[in-house]
């Protein structure tokens, strides 16, 4: 499975269960790297879309332990063991885990990939919800760095890390 997040430089990715950027470039790369894929997520990530509804032309997990709090049109598993079994058959390579802080930090050593958007900036605000530092933990490696990018008065990167702990394992 791979991992997809937006972060800014201190590794922050959100702040009261919303995403910090808005940056369409990003969005659009969500979309083409999940479409067709599976998508596994907390109930809060899953809040934070447009009116709460699961996106299309995915198959949607949701880790949560309460099944009343989700539409009915998402699968519902009650921890991230079980999410794991999930998505046990499926194409590791269209298996994305998409936050929230405690999905990713919960399922990451599992990550082959991790398709990160560096935003080259501190986010305003108080932002209280962080992704792991790759940088600073051991196995990860970057694998690719696109060139800089604008939008809506942001530079950022695509940047691409790889899981070298999981070749140790095979």
């Amino acid at each position: 499975m791979n991992a997809i997040v937006v972060v800014d430089q201190m590794w922050a990715i959100g702040r009261e269960g919303k995403l910090l950027f808005n940056l369409p470039a990003d969005m659009e790369r969500f979309k083409s790297l999940t479409i067709g894929g599976t998508i596994i997520m907390g109930r809060r990530s899953l809040n934070s879309f447009v009116e709460r509804k699961p996106l299309p032309e995915r198959r949607n997990i949701v880790v949560t332990r309460n099944a009343d709090l989700v539409p009915p049109d998402v699968e519902v598993v009650p921890d991230t063991e079980a999410a794991v079994d999930a998505v046990a058959h499926d194409d590791p390579d269209k298996v994305w885990v998409i936050g929230g802080g405690s999905v990713y930090a919960a399922l990451l050593s599992r990550c082959r990939r991790v398709y990160l958007t560096r935003v080259e900036t501190v986010a305003e605000g108080e932002p209280d919800t962080y992704f792991p530092d790759l940088d600073h933990l051991p196995g990860w490696e970057v694998e690719s760095t696109s060139e800089p990018m604008t939008e809506n008065g942001l530079t950022f990167r695509f940047v691409q890390y790889i899981n070298r702990n999981l070749d140790a394992k095979s």
